[in-house]
């Protein structure tokens, strides 16, 4: 046997030793810390396993009491409460944390987060705003960020949206496409001063065609490319050049063909002021062809029954049911002759060439009744309906998820 072979038979049994004195102060160290582990934490951990969470909570809860330096704990307890809604409960624990004098910085600053998001979940804006300025320089700068963006949406604060958008992107090379609307939004409040502050709306308008070509992918930008127009539009009319009016409607055309139906009317007036309501009214309809929509399909049918006539417009009516069926096409149609007749009342009514012995009157309650729920357009992201078209939707407050269709229509 060679040195090396002895060394070995030496150095086994030592390694082994030392290894299974490790292991039994290991195991010490572990009994020893769960023997001073109150009893409330391991009766926690079994109706967590049983799902029971309200007992389990209570019993952390007074895990939480008799030893405050379960730091750990009571982060976690606070956001169970958060999560629950019990913001109040949420609020004292972590408010609790922030009050230690002992508690490290790393501690505080996820404290003051936590907090923040309490604020938050309770609607408490401005003192969620402060609270999240004082995390903006360290590990939840991100979060904090895209947290105070939420709370300038909700309160309508578009400056500081915007500022903030930018402090975002200095944080992340990453596009924010809702930061056009910000600017749209301005200038709807420009617009809506009295009187209108047209020079303010334009430069504002100017930021946000800017911001639409930082965008990626800008041509599929449908909804921000009609509302810039319509802003541009609306614009024009205040200033009285119905040309430029119309040149900002019609590009809606090309760049947002859904979104026609939300713009027809007023194309349509820009084309009677003109005495072209005829040329005006050929353009809707042969858009209808390519893109039918009840908003459009009531434009269409509204304006030939009043300047035309009953027969032309159910000849329209009855080509555009057969090509798209819609309830709500034969109901709002149907809304418009039996206010039509009832305005003739003088006259010989002209009566329809489709259903003309049937009465109009129960036809139209019938059919309302079952299509007062469709008549409503609807959020794509959480389903929130609404009877008015928005751009950012109510009930999630996201952008652009509002098809311009109605529900039977999607």
């Amino acid at each position: 046997m060679d040195l090396e072979e002895s060394w070995w038979l030496i150095l086994f049994p030592i390694v082994f030793g030392l290894g299974w004195l490790a292991s039994r102060y290991d195991l010490r160290q572990m009994m020893s810390e769960s023997r001073s582990l109150p009893n409330s934490y391991f009766k926690g951990l079994n109706f967590l396993l049983n799902e029971d969470h309200d007992k389990a909570i209570d019993a952390f809860v007074e895990v939480a009491k008799l030893d405050t330096e379960t730091t750990e704990l009571h982060f976690a307890l606070g956001s169970l409460f958060r999560r629950r809604g019990e913001i109040e409960r949420a609020i004292r624990v972590h408010q609790s944390l922030l009050n230690r004098a002992d508690l490290p910085p790393k501690d505080q600053e996820q404290a003051r987060f936590e907090l923040a998001q309490d604020y938050l979940k309770a609607g408490m804006f401005d003192r969620a705003e402060e609270a999240f300025h004082q995390t903006l320089q360290g590990t939840y700068a991100l979060a904090s960020t895209r947290a105070l963006i939420r709370i300038y949406e909700a309160t309508h604060d578009w400056t500081r949206a915007i500022e903030t958008v930018k402090h975002l992107q200095g944080l992340l090379s990453e596009p924010v496409p809702q930061v056009v609307h910000y600017y749209c939004e301005r200038v709807d409040a420009f617009l809506s001063t009295k009187p209108p502050q047209l020079a303010k709306a334009q430069q504002e308008l100017e930021h946000a065609e800017y911001a639409l070509t930082q965008l990626p992918d800008v041509p599929k930008q449908t909804a921000v490319h009609a509302r810039i127009a319509m802003l541009r539009a609306k614009m024009a009319t205040l200033e009285g050049d119905a040309l430029s009016t119309r040149h900002h409607l019609e590009s809606i055309f090309q760049q947002a063909p859904e979104y026609v139906g939300l713009i027809a009317q007023p194309l349509l007036e820009n084309y009677i002021q003109s005495h072209e309501g005829e040329q005006g009214i050929q353009l809707l309809r042969q858009h209808y062809r390519q893109y039918p929509s009840l908003d459009l399909f009531n434009v269409i049918f509204k304006y030939l029954r009043t300047q035309v006539g009953a027969a032309s417009a159910w000849d329209f009516a009855r080509e555009s049911l057969v090509v798209s069926p819609s309830l709500l096409g034969l109901d709002k149609l149907l809304e418009v002759e039996l206010k039509a007749e009832a305005g003739e009342h003088n006259k010989t009514p002209e009566k329809p060439q489709v259903l003309p012995e049937i009465d109009l009157d129960l036809l139209h309650k019938m059919i309302h009744k079952h299509t007062q729920r469709l008549d409503r357009y609807a959020c794509q992201h959480c389903g929130f309906q609404a009877r008015a078209f928005y751009w950012q939707c109510p009930g999630c407050n996201y952008w652009d998820t509002y098809a311009p269709k109605r529900l039977e229509e999607q």
